[in-house]
């Protein structure tokens, strides 16, 4: 049996007040359950939880990985920006251009995320966070639909992405170039297994896929840390 997404990971330098700014910005409530250690989830229940975890000083340069939040409305587009403002987070130039139509921000740890302009027909109908959008390779979009079981909704030019046959959030690889990588990722997926299933089994076909196995020593007794074919990190869970 398949693994799915069960969260997307934040390494923070402050765990519970890069929780508390998500959760105001995005609505989400704090998940149940003492091993969910800082998450927050949709009010729905549906979909991945987000989850923060201590983490190192962030380092210099761009994450792998950043948010795009949709909007409604160009009214709901300048209170996304206003209320992430307030609850901590700041303008960041990453060399967008005057004409383009998206804000770059930044959370108080410094993970850039983008609210996205009204009308984006590629984010229509995905919900608060349209896609995470990462750097990598159609090499590693392909592995992440054969992982996860989500289909391909974009393939060309060697930019990818897949979406969840529930909908919801999108993840998107931009191709080539892709930034080398300088250390570990601040944003990872982490996995979880459905009951009863064998967790050899599925590490196993993740290998198979192309993922590898990170050294040992990293991870705990109830997660297994694994690389994809780009390098980035991702875990897990081999019990509930």
């Amino acid at each position: 049996m398949t693994s799915h997404l069960f969260a997307i990971c934040f390494r923070a330098t402050r765990p519970a007040d890069l929780a508390r700014f998500w959760s105001g910005l995005l609505g989400w409530e704090p998940a149940a359950g003492p091993d969910d250690g800082i998450a927050i989830l949709p009010p729905d229940g549906a979909g991945f939880r987000i989850r923060f975890l201590p983490g190192p000083e962030p380092e210099s340069g761009r994450n792998r990985a950043h948010f795009d939040l949709t909007s409604a409305s160009p009214e709901q587009q300048r209170r996304t920006v206003a209320r992430a403002l307030e609850l901590g987070g700041e303008h960041l130039d990453v060399g967008q251009l005057p004409e383009e139509e998206h804000v770059v921000l930044a959370d108080p740890d410094g993970n850039e995320f983008c609210v996205i302009e009204a009308g984006n027909k590629f984010l229509a109908d995905t919900g608060s966070i349209g896609a995470l959008a990462c750097d990598g390779t159609q090499a590693v979009g392909y592995f992440w639909s054969e992982a996860l079981r989500w289909p391909l909704v974009w393939d060309q030019d060697e930019e990818t992405a897949i979406q969840s046959p529930d909908g919801g959030t999108k993840i998107t690889w931009g191709g080539p170039p892709v930034a080398p990588k300088t250390g570990p990722n601040r944003l990872y997926f982490e996995l979880a297994l459905p009951a009863g299933a064998d967790a050899e089994a599925e590490l196993d076909r993740l290998v198979a896929l192309g993922a590898t196995r990170a050294e040992a020593g990293e991870g705990d007794g109830d997660r297994v840390m694994m690389l994809d074919p780009d390098g980035n990190e991702f875990s897990v869970r081999t019990s509930r």
